[in-house]
């Protein structure tokens, strides 16, 4: 099931589950962690994008190894705050993967996500273009989904 509230999938977490980001790019996907205090995401890993029936048993090896009780995807709107073939090409993929997998799913808005962790990973970390493109997959998960995380926390 894909929601659209994000507060509806932290509503729907049982204790001590994890929730698990995903930043689906057009070679590659970032995945992200978060702890099961529902405080801090981090980067965990990327793998190579394939058909869908393909990945799917890394997604449930990593589901059941970290205990996801949910997944975020980032959802590409254009700048301008629509839904344009790209976020319609991620919520089709969100949608198909969470009915795969029998987890509740949330897309959340990752515009720029990539573009900040770049400038980071620049102006901060000073790290060249190769580190640069081994790592900022997974940082955008990561990014996106503590954006998730810090919307969403219970007042």
């Amino acid at each position: 099931m894909t929601l659209f509230n994000p507060h509806a999938l932290r509503n729907q977490l049982q204790p001590s589950q994890s929730v698990l980001g995903i930043d689906p790019g057009s070679k590659q996907i970032g995945l992200a962690l978060s702890d099961i205090s529902l405080m801090l995401a981090s980067p965990l890993t990327i793998v190579v994008r394939k058909k869908l029936k393909q990945m799917l048993p890394i997604f449930q090896e990593l589901c059941t190894q970290h205990a996801i009780g949910g997944i975020v995807v980032g959802l590409p709107l254009s700048l301008d705050g629509s839904f344009g073939p790209a976020a319609r090409a991620a919520h089709d993929w969100a949608k198909d993967l969470s009915e795969r997998l029998n987890i509740p799913t949330c897309l959340w808005d990752e515009r720029l996500s990539s573009s900040a962790v770049n400038r980071f990973l620049i102006q901060e970390a000073d790290m060249s273009r190769k580190k640069r493109g081994d790592v900022i997959d997974k940082m955008a998960a990561a990014y996106m989904l503590q954006g998730w995380l810090d919307a969403t926390i219970a007042s």
